[in-house]
């Protein structure tokens, strides 16, 4: 499955420039591993020292960006699971804006954040594989809105490529 085939009905218009941060022509499996291989080839080189730097003041450091796509990817991930196995129960919001503080990143160690980061993704890889095609368009509702499993698979990779560009393009 490629970005292509996913309507737009599927999620909400507020995740549409993270579904277009993803390469047209590359599957859905290939690439969370590929935006794998992005993310850690882009923070290996920054320093412990950078990680603790923000562009302006009240952005967030680079060592709490790398924890919001965390935290993002796992509650996306968690969303993917209940709709895959077809849980109707409507899953609130999260405001990641108090996650970022409450996280205490920038106390955090280059390695420690890149084995976590590792572990998560994996964990994201190994879910979206075991879904069969049937699953991945099963809907439900999050934040109000209908979304898919697949839709929710392409905003894990979009939300992580949206941030990687800014990370490339404001911090470094």
């Amino acid at each position: 499955m490629k970005r292509s085939d996913l309507p737009t009905s599927e999620y909400n218009p507020f995740y549409h420039n993270y579904i277009l941060a993803i390469q047209e022509d590359t599957t859905l499996n290939e690439e969370l591993v590929l935006g794998k291989d992005r993310f850690l080839k882009l923070i290996q080189d920054i320093t412990d020292e950078k990680l603790r730097y923000a562009y302006a003041p009240g952005k967030w450091t680079i060592a709490e960006l790398c924890v919001h796509i965390m935290d993002a990817e796992r509650v996306f991930q968690y969303r993917a699971l209940r709709f895959a196995r077809m849980d109707k129960t409507p899953l609130p919001g999260f405001d990641h804006d108090n996650y970022v503080p409450a996280s205490e990143a920038n106390s955090r160690k280059k390695q420690e954040l890149l084995e976590e980061y590792k572990a998560v993704r994996e964990s994201t890889i190994q879910l979206f594989k075991s879904f069969t095609d049937d699953m991945l368009k099963r809907v439900g509702v999050a934040s109000g809105s209908q979304m898919s499993v697949r839709a929710l698979g392409f905003i894990i990779s979009g939300h992580q490529a949206h941030h990687l560009k800014i990370i490339s393009e404001r911090y470094l």
